[in-house]
C-alpha cells in the first residue's frame, strides 16, 4: 500500500511597508556630525588669531611705538666735492684763412681729418703767381748781368781810358813846362805857352773824367752801387713773388684735427676770411661755470675727476688750472678751466662733460646722512636721536657736506642712531622701535 506524503503549504507573506524618508544608516549620521564640529573649531581658531593680530598691529604701536629704520653715525673719510658741467676745448684754436685773393683749385682734406704740421689744406689757382715769379726772375737775371758787365767790361775800359788820360796829361804837362821855360827865357812865344796851357787843361779834364769813370764802376762806386741796388730790388721782388706763390698752397701751421670747414673748390677767397678751423693736438682743457657762491671753495691746483656724458662710466683725472678773475653778472658764475692730464682717446671737441672738484677732505670724520638733519641751514640744526626707545631732539654742529653726507663736528658720537627726518609723525619724545640700523656708507 502506497504511502501518501502530505504536501507542505507555505503561508502567504505579509506585505512590507517602506517609509517615504527611510532613516539613514547609523555610520553616515556619525560622519556628518564630526566634520561640522571640526569646521566649528577651525573657524573659532582663525577668528582668535585674527583678533590677536589686529590687537598686535593696532595696539603694539600705541604701547611700544612704531617700527622705525634708523641710520648710524659712523667714522669714515669724507671728501667734499663741487660738481659742475662744462665742455671740452683746446686752449686755443687755429683759424685757417688765405693771405691772398684767389680761386680755390682743390681741397685735399675733410672735416674730422687729423693733419700733421705742414700738410696741405687748401690749394689756390697759382697761374698768375707763377707768371709773376718768372717775370721777377728775369729782372734778377738782368740786374746780375749789369753788375757782371760793370766788372768785366765797363770798369776795364774805364781803367784803360784812365791810363791813356794820365799819359796824355803827363805829355801835356811836359810840353807846358817846356813852353813856359822858353817863354820866361824870351825864346818861346806867348802864344805857344798859352797853347800848351790849354792842352794841359784839356788833358787834366780828360784824366779826371777817366778817373771818375773808374771810381764809379769799382765796388762802392755810384754806378756799381746802383747796379747792386737794382739787383737787390729785383731779388726782393722775386722773393715776394715766391711768397705769394707759396700763399696759393695753404698748409697746417701745426698738427691737429680739422673741426670745421666753410670753403669748397671754385670759391673765391679773400684775405683774412676764415676758411677752416683747426683744433691743435696737445693740451686739452675743460671749461666749466662755477656758481659765484662757491668761488671760495675752488683753488688752482685742486684735483678733480671728469666724465663725459657719452661715456658716463669712465672717468679721467683733471686739475684746476685757471680761475677767471671776473664774474659773469648775467649768470652769477665764474669761468674755471681744468687741464686734462691724460686725455682719453674718445675725447672730442665741445663734448659735454661733468667734473667733481675735490675742494676739501676729512680723515675719519663723524658722518651721517645729510637728509636726516632738521633745519640744516639754520644756526642750530638738530636731529632726532634714539635714546632708550625714544626719539630725542639733539642739536648738532655740521662741517663738510658732500654727496648727501655731512660731517658732524659736535653733538653726536660714533654709533648713535638717528631717526630719518622724513618721518614727520615721529617727534621729540616719541616712543619708537628701531629696526636693524643702517650704517652710513
Amino acid at each position: 500500500m502506497a504511502t501518501v506524503h502530505p504536501i507542505p503549504v507555505t503561508p502567504p507573506k505579509k506585505p512590507v511597508l517602506v517609509p517615504a524618508n527611510p532613516p539613514q544608516p547609523e555610520h553616515v549620521e556619525v560622519k556628518k556630525f564630526k566634520w561640522s564640529r571640526v569646521w566649528f573649531w577651525l573657524t573659532g581658531a582663525l577668528a582668535a588669531i585674527g583678533i590677536a593680530l589686529l590687537a598686535w598691529v593696532y595696539g603694539a604701536p600705541l604701547v611700544l611705538g612704531p617700527v622705525v629704520t634708523v641710520t648710524s653715525v659712523v667714522r669714515t673719510n669724507l671728501l667734499q666735492t663741487l660738481v659742475a658741467s662744462g665742455h671740452i676745448e683746446t686752449p686755443f684754436r687755429v683759424s685757417v684763412s688765405s693771405r691772398i685773393a684767389g680761386v680755390v683749385a682743390r681741397i685735399p682734406v675733410s672735416e674730422g681729418d687729423t693733419v700733421a704740421e705742414g700738410d696741405t689744406l687748401i690749394v689756390l689757382d697759382d697761374s698768375e703767381a707763377r707768371a709773376s715769379v718768372l717775370q721777377d726772375e728775369g729782372q734778377v737775371a738782368q740786374a746780375k748781368a749789369r753788375i757782371r758787365q760793370i766788372r768785366e767790361l765797363t770798369l776795364p775800359i774805364a781803367e784803360q781810358a784812365l791810363g791813356g788820360a794820365k799819359a796824355t796829361l803827363m805829355n801835356a804837362q811836359q810840353i807846358y813846362d817846356r813852353a813856359a821855360k822858353l817863354s820866361r827865357s824870351g825864346v818861346g812865344t806867348r802864344a805857344a805857352r798859352e797853347e800848351a796851357e790849354r792842352a794841359l787843361t784839356i788833358a787834366r779834364t780828360q784824366s779826371g773824367e777817366a778817373e771818375l769813370q773808374v771810381l764809379t764802376n769799382r765796388s762802392g762806386g755810384s754806378d756799381y752801387v746802383l747796379a747792386e741796388t737794382q739787383l737787390a730790388q729785383a731779388q726782393a721782388g722775386l722773393a715776394a713773388a715766391k711768397v705769394r706763390l707759396g700763399y696759393t698752397e695753404i698748409k697746417a701751421e701745426r698738427a691737429g684735427v680739422l673741426i670745421s670747414r666753410s670753403v669748397e673748390a671754385g670759391n673765391v677767397t679773400q684775405p683774412g676770411i676764415e676758411l677752416m678751423q683747426l683744433s691743435p693736438v696737445g693740451d686739452v682743457q675743460i671749461v666749466v661755470q662755477i656758481d659765484e657762491k662757491n668761488l671760495g671753495l675752488v683753488a688752482i691746483g685742486q684735483d678733480a675727476l671728469a666724465s663725459a656724458d657719452a661715456y658716463g662710466k669712465q672717468t679721467f683725472p683733471v686739475k684746476v688750472a685757471f680761475i677767471n678773475p671776473a664774474v659773469d653778472l648775467q649768470r652769477a658764475s665764474v669761468e674755471v678751466k681744468l687741464k686734462v692730464i691724460n686725455p682719453p682717446d674718445y675725447i672730442r671737441q665741445d663734448m659735454t662733460v661733468s667734473v667733481d672738484i675735490g675742494v676739501a677732505s676729512r680723515q675719519q670724520a663723524l658722518v651721517m646722512e645729510f637728509a636726516d638733519i632738521h633745519d640744516p641751514a639754520s644756526d642750530a640744526p638738530w636731529v632726532l636721536k634714539l635714546i632708550d626707545g625714544h626719539a630725542k631732539r639733539q642739536t648738532v654742529k655740521v662741517g663738510l657736506i658732500s654727496s648727501g653726507k655731512v660731517e658732524i663736528l659736535s653733538g653726536l658720537v660714533e654709533g648713535d642712531k638717528i631717526v630719518p627726518a622724513t618721518l614727520t609723525a615721529v617727534v621729540d619724545g616719541s616712543k619708537i622701535r628701531p629696526a636693524t640700523a643702517a650704517s652710513t656708507p
